[in-house]
Parts: structure tokens; sequence; C-alpha cells
């Protein structure tokens, strides 16, 4: 898989776990999506509704800012997108960097990071982000070893 992307955001460290090894198995591009502003251990306190990430996800239409672009997307055609559950789909942010980029003709896989939650409607959220081909995905520990990964990416039969 030459011309993939491993995009993710990672708020504890545990997506940046499970990215690096999709990195390893694909060969691909490691880019770390990194919020304008940084999420505090304030930001994340799941159990407060005006913490920032509460806010976030409780309002469709946010859209938190992404610090640097992915240079030259046009040159990937397969794009691993990563990122930890919040309230049970991907974090505002992953819409965000989705509807940065002409998509068409690409293929975005969603991967996740969760607690105990599922990946949920994820994909079809995603889906309406961006013209790209939008899988499933699957939640995985972020200590899922290379093999889990590679047997899983050769499932998809891409």
């Amino acid at each position: 898989m030459k011309n993939a992307l491993i995009a993710y955001f990672s708020a504890s460290g545990s997506t940046a776990k499970l990215a690096k090894t999709f990195a390893d198995a694909t060969g691909g591009t490691l880019y770390e999506i990194k919020p304008a502003s940084p999420y505090t251990s304030a930001d994340l306190n799941w159990n407060d509704k005006n913490s920032r990430s509460s806010l976030e996800m409780n309002d469709k239409t946010a859209r938190p800012s992404i610090l640097e672009p992915v240079v030259n997307m046009a040159q990937y055609d397969t794009i691993f997108v990563g990122f930890p559950i919040w309230w049970y789909e991907g974090p505002r942010i992953i819409q965000t960097f989705l509807e940065s980029y002409d998509l068409s003709g690409k293929i975005v896989i969603p991967f996740a990071t969760s607690g105990g939650s599922g990946i949920g409607n994820t994909a079809s959220i995603l889906q309406k982000s961006c013209q790209a081909k939008v899988l499933s995905g699957k939640r995985m520990s972020p200590f899922a070893s290379i093999d889990e990964v590679s047997s899983w990416i050769n499932s998809l039969k891409l």
C-alpha cells in the first residue's frame, strides 16, 4: 500500500499507538491530525456538560480547526482515519479533516480506539463529510499487533 495515508487524532496517546501499527503494516505515511487549539484534560472531562469535548459533540456543526494540513493529499488513494470514540462516534475534528480535502475517488477506512464503546454509526456519519467511499471500519485495541492489523486490512480486499 504505497499510496496510503494513516491520519489520526489521539487525545490520550492510545490512538497514536494504533496508528503507528497501521503505518508499519501498510508502509503508508503517518499524519497526526493536531487541533489548532490542543485539548486540555479539562476539555476532555466527559462528566462536565460544559467541557469543550462535550460541547463539540453536542453540536453536530462543530468543526474544530486543524493546525497543519496534509501536504499533497492527491498522492494518496487510501486514507485510514484513526480516532478515539467519543459519544459513540468519531470526534468532530475528524469531520473537519475529511471536509478539508477533495477526496473524490479515494477510499476512507476508519479505525478507532475506545474504552468500551463500539464504532457505532461512525462510517455513515463520516460519509456525509466527504466524497470518498467510506468503509465500515473497526474498533481495535491500541495494543493490536501488526499481524492483527494486517489481517484485518487484508480482509478488506482493497
